[in-house]
Order: C-alpha cells, then sequence, then structure tokens
C-alpha cells in the first residue's frame, strides 16, 4: 500500500461523497484554521441545514407565538414525525416503532419500566462489565428500584483475561447458563470504549429462546453500521443522535419498541401527555389513551430546539442511504487502519476488533508508551489541529466519519501521531 499524501488525495478525488463535506461546519481553533475533526463518535460535526431549521423554529416562536403548534411550514405539533420514515429505515424499522424524545438515559429508564419485570426467579438484568457508565447507573438502579441486590440480580459478562473485546459465544454462553433467572438483557450494538460492533441478531435470537425481553444500547451504532431491529425481532431499544447521526449537543433521543408490544395494555409504562392518543390528548381527560406505536411511550412535550437539527441531519441520510455511507467506512476506516499498520507497528496496539463486519468508523488505539507520554501525545495532536478523544486508561478514539472526513484526514491523523511519537 501506498503510504505518501498523494495517494491519500487521489483516493478523496475518487469518492463519490466527497462532496457531502461542504454541507456540515467543521470545527476551527481560535487562529480560523479548520480542524482534523474525528470525533464523531462522541459529537458528531454540524450539519449547516441544522441551523437553518433552528432558526425557522425561532422564526416561528417569534411571529406566531404558540400557534406555532398548529401553523407554519413545519408545524410543532407533529414536528418530530418528519423524522420517523429516515429513522425508520436507518435503524431496520418500520415507522410506527421508533420514535425520537427525551434524551438517552430518560428513554432507558422508561423502556426498562416497560421491559425488565422482574417476577419469581426471572430478577436478574444482564449487561456488559464495563458498560458506558450511565447505562451501569440506570441498569443498577432498575434493580435496586425494584428491591433487589445487584450483587446478585446484576449479571455482568467481560471479556476473557488478557482480552479487550467480548466474544459471542461467551454471550450466548452467559444466555444459556443464565437464561431461566435473567428477566431482562441489556447489551450495546457498539461497544463504546473498544468499537466492537456486536451481533444483534445471534444474541437477541438467543436471549429470546431463553425467555428473556432483549434491549440494546445503540448510540455508537445508529448511523454507524446497519440495523434490522425490526427482523431480528429486537424488543426495544435506545440511542443518542448526537454521535453519527449529527443531530446536536443534547439532541433529542430515539427509542424503538417491536410492532409486537406497542399495543400491548398489559405492559406498564410511565405515562405522560405527549404520549396519549392524538385525537384526544387536548381534551385533557383523567385516563390516558396510548398512542398505537412506540410514540404512545413519548411523557413530556417535546423540545423543538433539540429535534430541528435531527430532522435536518435525518434528510442528509434519506439522501444518500446508510449502504453508500457504510461503504465509505469501511473503506475509509481499512485505509487509517493500514497506515496505522504500516508507520506505528509497536508502538500502538488496535483495540477494535480487524474484521469489518465487527466494528464500525471508530478505531480504539493503545498506545504502548505508557500512560503520561500517551496522554502527552494526545495533546500533542490537539495542538496540531488533530481532534480524536481520549478515554482513561490511556485510550485514543479516532472515528473517520463519512459524511465529512476523508482519506486526507486519516493520513494527517497518522502522521501527527507518528511524529508526536518520535517526540517521546
Amino acid at each position: 500500500m501506498r503510504l505518501d499524501r498523494d495517494h491519500a488525495r487521489a483516493l478523496d478525488a475518487a469518492d463519490s461523497l466527497q462532496a457531502w463535506r461542504e454541507r456540515f461546519v467543521l470545527p476551527h481553533d481560535g487562529a480560523g484554521r479548520e480542524l482534523i475533526y474525528l470525533c464523531g463518535h462522541s459529537l458528531g460535526a454540524q450539519p449547516a441545514l441544522a441551523a437553518d431549521y433552528v432558526e425557522e423554529i425561532m422564526r416561528d416562536w417569534r411571529r406566531l407565538g404558540v400557534d406555532g403548534f398548529f401553523e407554519g411550514r413545519r408545524r410543532w405539533l407533529d414536528y418530530h414525525e418528519r423524522a420517523l420514515p429516515a429513522l425508520a429505515a436507518l435503524v431496520g424499522a418500520q415507522p410506527l416503532e421508533v420514535t425520537v424524545m427525551n434524551t438517552l438515559t430518560v428513554n432507558l429508564h422508561l423502556l426498562l419500566a416497560s421491559f425488565y419485570r422482574p417476577a419469581g426467579a426471572r430478577t436478574a438484568l444482564l449487561m456488559e462489565r464495563p458498560a458506558f457508565p450511565s447505562d451501569r447507573y440506570a441498569a443498577e438502579s432498575q434493580v435496586r428500584f425494584h428491591g433487589l441486590d445487584p450483587a446478585h440480580d446484576l449479571i455482568e459478562i467481560e471479556p476473557r483475561d488478557g482480552e479487550q473485546c467480548l466474544r459471542t459465544e461467551d454471550i450466548l454462553a452467559a444466555i444459556e447458563r443464565d437464561g431461566p433467572r435473567i428477566a431482562t438483557i441489556l447489551l450495546p450494538g457498539v461497544q463504546y470504549l473498544t468499537g466492537q460492533r456486536l451481533d444483534v441478531r445471534s444474541i437477541t435470537a438467543a436471549g429470546r429462546r431463553a425467555g428473556c425481553t432483549v434491549g440494546w444500547d445503540l448510540a455508537h451504532a445508529v448511523g454507524n453500521v446497519p440495523l434490522a431491529l425490526h427482523d431480528d425481532e429486537v424488543d426495544f431499544a435506545v440511542w443518542c443522535h448526537y454521535k453519527y447521526v449529527n443531530g446536536g449537543p443534547g439532541a433529542a433521543g430515539g427509542a424503538f419498541v417491536h410492532a409486537r408490544h406497542v399495543a400491548r395494555r398489559d405492559l406498564p409504562r410511565l405515562a405522560g401527555w405527549w404520549g396519549h392518543d392524538k385525537a384526544s390528548r387536548f381534551r385533557m381527560g383523567p385516563d390516558f389513551e396510548p398512542i398505537p406505536g412506540a410514540d404512545g411511550w413519548q411523557v413530556s412535550t417535546p423540545s423543538l430546539l433539540a429535534l430541528a437539527p435531527v430532522v435536518a441531519s435525518l434528510e442528509h441520510f434519506a439522501a444518500v442511504g446508510l449502504p453508500a455511507l457504510r461503504a465509505k467506512s469501511i473503506a475509509l476506516t481499512r485505509y487509517m487502519e493500514s497506515l496505522i499498520d504500516a508507520r506505528l507497528d509497536g508502538r500502538v496496539a488496535v483495540l477494535t476488533p480487524r474484521a469489518p463486519d465487527e466494528r464500525g468508523a471508530a478505531l480504539s488505539l493503545r498506545l504502548e508508551c505508557g500512560r503520561d507520554a500517551a496522554r502527552a501525545a494526545f495533546e500533542g495532536m490537539l495542538k496540531r489541529g488533530i481532534v480524536p478523544d481520549w478515554r482513561e486508561p490511556g485510550v485514543i478514539r479516532a472515528a473517520p466519519a463519512p459524511f465529512y472526513n476523508s482519506y486526507d484526514d486519516a493520513w494527517l491523523f497518522v502522521d501527527a501521531l507518528d511524529a508526536e511519537l518520535r517526540a517521546r
């Protein structure tokens, strides 16, 4: 493989999606220099269209006041519904199975209230160790909410000694072993620290065979890897929209409830008026009549300002399609990985699985120079205008996002890391 920068630029010239970079506003430093932004796994870059959609809401608020709920080009009353067809396509669902509401951990609590129902011998909640902290806090608090003890009723599976990633066979073995006492399984579609993509289909099937409900945190998966939530018969899922979906900081989150559950009246939920049947919502009656579908799990009036950038960004996904984005993502991530192998061999360990089907866009790198030197190298990259991110203990994550990152970005990242490591 050619390692020179001219080759990276040639790959960019042949990239059919390269023009989409111009539809995003990339961060700049204090001197006005555009940064090499490889942090889309944490907060995606801003779609230029998002500002237009936010300003439209502000303009309608100024002009219409409360009538903005019922008037205007995109009236507020059903604003989020504009996102549902594109979102359903993105996660492999029917439109009635998805909604946009709240934020990720709030949605996780709302859906666990419905789907984690410990009873009899089935009291346990199974998850990974180490999960993203917010998921761990939510799971433990749900166990305690039911009067149970996490020491017994929170089952955590982890990688084998000396390994970084979970093995599918170990997850399946844990489900088979503990299935009779597991009420609910909660796992990530893509693991936040290593970037490992889990096998949603086989794990969900095993969990359902064992009589468990199966839910997924798709924060690092949505907009990143293909999903088929309906066909895979996932019970529920939650995610945020501010990473690969580029919905902005604190963007409205997403939720999925499988069609077999959406009309169930025996399934408890924490209800609120925005989940009430739209035809009678404003009659202000005392009896809750849920909207048939995932929308029936809505609670409060949505934040339009947190929703508008999501609607704008999903229009981009609808225009391009995830298959094209995924194809570029695989090629771009493989190119970055090849440069790392060729130029940084022995100085950097790639923690993310090597097989493209077992990962998304992000690569997680452990620098073999010790934690303090690794941190110094990371800080040096920031000064060079390269923006990955840092996760303790000593991991640099970099995600070449296909909408707005280039092969040249990947080359500059590896070149900067090489220079910083040589300086230590």
